[in-house]
């Protein structure tokens, strides 16, 4: 008895001190570890504008930092969908997902094209500049030989082999392998679940290393910051102020009128706070001008809101190649400014027809390099060559837009996420209310929860849908 009796007092003792003490040191390694960030970004900026030929050979430091980021995407995506789909019966929902998924995009990619489209016509700011053959070489640079047509793009998707969709970095490729790999697990039932269980661990190993490699973020900023500032130079700023700020208003007003007002109508969310939520994502992506460097985190806090992981894992992966809100209102506004800077200005019916042609030579550029840009090339080399050269025009100031197309696109994808699941009724609205009011805090150390599969959305559902032996998976 007195055995028992100091053992509890001995547990009495200390789980107090320990359920205090982690979460704090938690919280506080992690708000120091912004904070940093938002100093990196601040010293990039000073030294891009003080020494910008040194400021440019600084940008290795943030080309890696995003490196080491990207090369966590693929098992992270794979993890997500194959613990998705394995663990529900239902194959038909995953469909539906899907479905609903690239019809919403579709939608949403035309009517930011749209929105490009009409601001660019109001602001007219490429009258009057001078177009030099220098200026003509460089917009030639920028049409990229990665660039695909539809028909590579679609058989792309396809990787050599199973292992070649990871080390190759094809987002939909893993996305393909991981479909293919849910489907097998669900069709195995019950002897599938030590592949599951395997996969969970997998996962959690993955988002641990997430997290350490996170503790890099301040020292990519400065290099990124730095580079860009330092690249463009003041001048560059100055001489494309007009057609820069547009488009960062452009964005701005599509996110919080258009995205803000799906939003609150279809699941009854203030975007103000929904984006609170994400604020370190988006201080992330300000600092590398990259939404992928976001894309691992974004999957597992859209996890935690209680969105279910089926949903999380077509949804975001496959926003990231055809829900590209921001790149659709630059290539329209970018356009429409190169036409008018070459004295060839468009007429609405030269417009609408590069407008559709433009949403998709979007998706056959998906995933190459400077997205934007390249895109951008590769499709007035296709549908007006002639307009080719002026891309070397707002060369100057791409990265600073890019900034604004990242954080634009994010934006799209998490919203989309919320949205899609909502429709299809995979969602724990009263889990969403308890996060975003910061009851349930997201665990920035292993970015899991250890009640992680059981708070997927729709919770109830999960068990009908499991063997006996599949319980004990949906608890872990």
């Amino acid at each position: 008895m007195p055995t028992k009796t100091s053992r509890r007092a001995a547990v009495a003792a200390s789980t107090p001190d320990t359920a205090s003490a982690v979460p704090a040191a938690k919280r506080d390694r992690t708000h120091y570890l912004y904070i940093a960030v938002i100093i990196a970004v601040a010293l990039g900026i000073a030294v891009g504008l003080i020494a910008p030929d040194f400021a440019v050979e600084l940008k290795p430091i943030g080309t890696g930092f995003v490196n080491l980021i990207k090369m966590m995407i693929s098992p992270i995506i794979f993890c997500t969908i194959v613990l998705g789909i394995g663990s529900v019966r239902k194959a038909a929902k995953v469909g539906a997902v899907g479905g609903i998924a690239l019809g919403y995009f579709t939608v949403m990619s035309l009517i930011a094209l749209s929105i490009g489209l009409v601001v660019g016509n109001l602001l007219d700011p490429g009258s009057g500049l001078a177009l030099t053959d220098a200026v003509k070489e460089t917009g030639q640079a920028q049409v990229s030989a990665e660039a695909k047509d539809t028909t590579e793009f679609l058989l792309g998707i396809i990787p050599t082999t199973i292992v070649s969709a990871f080390t190759g970095g094809e987002v939909l490729q893993t996305l393909l392998v991981a479909l293919l790999a849910g489907f097998a697990l669900q069709a195995m039932g019950s002897a599938g679940q030590p592949v599951l269980r395997g996969v969970e661990h997998i996962q959690r190993l993955v988002f641990r290393i997430l997290g350490m490699v996170m503790w890099a973020a301040p020292i990519g900023a400065f290099g990124a910051i730095a580079a860009v500032t330092g690249s463009a130079g003041v001048d560059a700023l100055k001489s494309l102020a007009v057609l820069m700020l547009g488009f960062y208003a452009t964005c701005f007003l599509f996110v919080f009128i258009v995205l803000g007002t799906l939003l609150r109508v279809v699941s009854g969310l203030n975007i103000l706070v929904f984006f609170k939520y994400l604020i370190r994502e988006f201080l992330l992506i300000l600092s590398t001008s990259s939404s992928e460097s976001a894309l691992p985190r974004l999957i597992a806090k859209m996890e935690h809101l209680g969105v279910s992981k089926p949903v999380v894992g077509i949804t975001v992966p496959t926003g990231y190649s055809f829900n590209l809100d921001g790149t659709m209102i630059y290539m329209t506004m970018a356009s429409l400014y190169i036409a008018d800077a070459m004295g060839t200005p468009m007429s609405v019916g030269e417009q609408i027809p590069l407008l559709l042609f433009l949403l998709v030579a979007s998706k056959g550029a998906a995933g190459v390099t400077g997205a934007g840009l390249a895109t951008l090339a590769g499709g007035l080399q296709s549908h007006k060559p002639a307009l080719v050269d002026g891309i070397g025009l707002i060369v100057g100031i791409d990265r600073f837009m890019s900034e604004a197309r990242a954080l634009t696109n994010f934006a799209g994808n998490a919203v989309a996420t919320i949205l899609i699941g909502t429709w299809t009724k995979e969602i724990d609205r009263e889990r969403v209310d308890r996060v975003l009011a910061g009851e349930l805090p997201f665990d920035e150390k292993t970015l899991l929860d250890d009640g992680h599969g059981s708070q997927d959305a729709p919770a109830a559902d999960l068990p009908e849908q499991r063997e006996e032996g599949e319980k004990e998976l949906a608890k872990a």
